[in-house]
């Protein structure tokens, strides 16, 4: 349990960032909805965050890791029992009704991936991983992969690779299996178009290249997103006065898309300090993994800061027109209790590890 003396070494400035990304968005749900009911559950998202994030500070983060595979057995059952008796909206089953409140697993999926990767790699003293120990780590990531890409939620799903890497390039893992890695994805692709991907994540794809294929229908995220990200200029059209937004051309401007709405309410202003902001938290992250003071600590916070800053930046080269739209929801910004209460627990950790630095 947390001891009084290690207070003196917790990241003021990491918490500081994260508390101003997440006002920011109450902030900015409360702009793109027009009413108070979404944002007072964001609200309530944070307080439980907030509990979950002194938890995850307060026990060790060796404790934790210690019973990973417990955590790691208990989030599969949830994404199993999700696919047979989960709510359904918006034609997939992703979350469990707990009310007045929907859990939504895959969430802490990533959670779980990266403690008991930490763990897996955290045991291995033989020095670089070997081609079994890696094929073992896939099979510990891929197996929730699967299971959240059959509600589908290939959004969430894909957040768990950039774990994989993270944690099995800081454990060691050659440049060269990596480019193998890269060399089977792209031979894969083909296969993937074929058989793997729906007709509407096909239609995403041929989009993407060229919106104007279908500018009604699923070009038109895209191209909304574009026209509402440019029309913000360099200081924006002012808090809650954004036209796109405010007029509902935007689709989900409060969850996939909030950071389009931001851009055209604050303009370039507003999108940069948002992305110091982002910077900042990815930085000191950073810095909690290079002074951990075990291998199990670093390879914890990598894995963490890995999905964290791959769904960040995935998101804002979306909302942009880079990437393909997907439903990836952008971290302390976008509107859901899920995401929030799990980013916030993943922090608690990070800032655990960098806490601990000092003990025996």
């Amino acid at each position: 349990m947390l001891e009084r003396r290690l207070f003196l070494h917790l990241d003021w400035l990491l918490i500081g960032a994260i508390l101003c990304l997440s006002l920011i968005g109450i902030a900015m749900i409360y702009s793109t909805t027009g009413s108070w009911r979404l944002p007072a559950v964001q609200v309530y998202a944070v307080v439980i965050g907030a509990i979950a994030f002194v938890i995850c500070l307060t026990v060790d983060y060796r404790a934790l890791t210690d019973k990973s595979h417990f955590i790691y057995l208990v989030l599969l059952g949830l994404l199993i029992y999700v696919l047979i008796f989960g709510t359904t909206a918006g034609g997939a089953r992703r979350w469990i009704s707990l009310g007045s409140f929907n859990l939504q697993p895959s969430e802490f999926a990533k959670f779980g991936v990266a403690l008991v990767l930490a763990k897996f790699f955290g045991e291995n003293r033989r020095g670089a991983p070997t081609s079994g120990d890696l094929v073992m780590a896939g099979l510990l990531a891929g197996i929730p992969l699967v299971l959240i890409a059959r509600e589908p939620d290939l959004g969430t799903a894909v957040t768990l690779i950039p774990i994989y890497l993270g944690i099995g390039y800081v454990a060691g893992m050659r440049m060269r299996i990596l480019g193998i890695l890269a060399a089977v994805a792209i031979l894969a692709a083909p296969l993937a178009w074929n058989f793997a991907l729906k007709p509407y994540q096909k239609s995403r794809v041929e989009t993407f290249l060229d919106p104007s294929l279908d500018p009604k229908g699923a070009g038109y995220q895209q191209i909304q997103a574009q026209i509402t990200v440019g029309s913000g200029g360099l200081t924006g059209k002012g808090y809650r006065k954004g036209t796109q937004g405010q007029l509902r051309f935007l689709p989900v401007a409060h969850n996939d898309f909030i950071f389009s709405a931001l851009a055209e309410e604050q303009g370039f202003v507003g999108v940069l300090f948002v992305l110091s902001l982002y910077l900042l938290v990815i930085w000191r992250a950073l810095e909690a993994a290079r002074l951990a003071k075990d291998r199990l600590g670093a390879y914890l916070v990598m894995g963490l800061l890995s999905s964290f800053a791959f769904q960040v930046i995935y998101n804002i080269a979306m909302s942009a027109g880079l990437l393909p739209v997907k439903g990836l929801t952008l971290p302390l910004l976008s509107y859901g209790g899920s995401s929030m209460i799990a980013t916030l627990a993943s922090f608690g950790l990070v800032l655990n590890v960098r806490m601990r630095r000092f003990t025996n």
